[in-house]
């Protein structure tokens, strides 16, 4: 029995691989796979996806792969039926935007654990169903993986860090397993999107109804091209395929131009590189003060304010306490006003109020 395997496959990119997959026949008119086993945590989106292109070989594992539970499930049923996988789409992934900072512990962890580990390790359960087959036929019939990567991998991106770490993990162990298994005659394709269209962003951002916006808006493709030209290529046993222009681009920039104007301009291309309080947000933010009272902040402030600016817990509630971390007028706020004053003698050339300002132009320097 011939199978294919296919993570993620309840929505997006891994949805568009099941749906082709299934269309697929040979040359000779006969399916490719006796079986399409595909594993996502949403049972109700399986079930119905089961229902609507193949109830008969679509088998449904309903699993959270980042649980050694839930490989050891498939390795079990793998060798239960010992089948011969032809197909490994490891599609399922994670991702969330904002600063390192700012994210909760655990949304570290989980990228990590079902970007890296999760697929790292399914790759191994399934290779000893692969290699005997591959070992008997040619290159250009031998099974076949399809990692999802992403163009996030080419480089570090400020306000995506761990994602972009993630994928480069994925890149690298990819064409490493392209080259290791090619004397068995199996090809692991390693595909680099840019943004792709589907809910990815909505949930990378927590934000319900988020869209990929700004610059990287022009370069957003549609999930149903994508998914038939990685399988055209699959099939032709390529190593790394980089979809879009835009995207290959980028490719060669990342290999060409240093790493640190690379990283500068990312950051200035990504909003989710800046702090998550900007001063255009709103017409005030309120910066809590020790006391029960709060000191309103105008939009035309530097309104990020280090935790070492803000008030002691034996600071009164005057407004004055927080002066050093908000300045009222400031000549670089975007706003027409006098000049600075001159620092009162004594005051520290690199005081709380100085940083706050110089921080705004320090991140422009390459």
């Amino acid at each position: 029995m011939n199978i294919a395997i296919i993570t993620g496959a309840s929505s997006g990119i891994g949805e568009q691989f099941l749906r082709q997959i299934v269309r697929e026949r040979s040359s000779f008119g006969s399916v490719p796979f006796n079986e399409i086993w595909v594993v996502a945590r949403r049972s109700e989106l399986l079930e119905t996806l089961k229902t609507e292109l193949d109830p008969v070989r679509i088998r449904i594992f309903t699993e959270d792969i980042t649980y050694a539970s839930s490989l050891n499930r498939i390795r079990d049923e793998l060798s239960l039926t010992k089948p011969s996988v032809g197909l490994l789409v490891n599609c399922a992934g994670v991702g969330r935007t904002g600063l390192f900072e700012e994210a909760a512990r655990e949304d570290a962890h989980n990228m990590v654990a079902l970007n890296c580990s999760a697929l790292a390790e399914l790759t191994s359960i399934c290779l000893p169903y692969m290699i005997p087959n591959g070992d008997l036929c040619s290159y250009a019939t031998g099974p076949r993986i399809i990692n999802i990567a992403s163009s996030a991998g080419f480089l570090p991106q400020p306000g995506f860090a761990v994602y972009a770490a993630t994928k480069s993990f994925v890149i690298s162990f990819s064409r490493a397993m392209h080259a290791e298994l090619r004397r068995h005659n199996i090809a692991s394709t390693t595909v680099c999107p840019g943004p792709v269209a589907t809910g990815f962003v909505e949930k990378a951002a927590g934000k319900p109804g988020a869209k990929t916006s700004g610059f990287k808006s022009l370069f957003v493709v549609q999930p149903e091209k994508l998914v038939r030209k990685s399988i055209l290529v699959s099939k032709k046993g390529r190593g790394l395929y980089v979809y879009g222009i835009s995207q290959k681009f980028l490719h060669v920039a990342s290999k060409l131009l240093p790493a640190r104007f690379m990283i500068f301009l990312a950051s200035h291309l990504s909003k989710d590189a800046k702090p998550s309080v900007l001063a255009d947000d709103a017409a005030a933010q309120v910066v809590p003060d020790s006391s029960s009272e709060a000191v309103q902040v105008p939009a035309d402030a530097v309104t990020q304010v280090r935790p070492s600016a803000a008030t002691s817990p034996d600071s009164s509630s005057d407004s004055s306490s927080v002066r050093a971390a908000v300045p009222e007028k400031s000549p670089l706020s975007g706003t027409a006003g006098e000049p600075q004053a001159p620092l009162a003698a004594g005051t520290p050339e690199t005081s709380d109020a100085a940083a706050q300002i110089l921080s705004r132009f320090g991140s422009k320097m390459p």
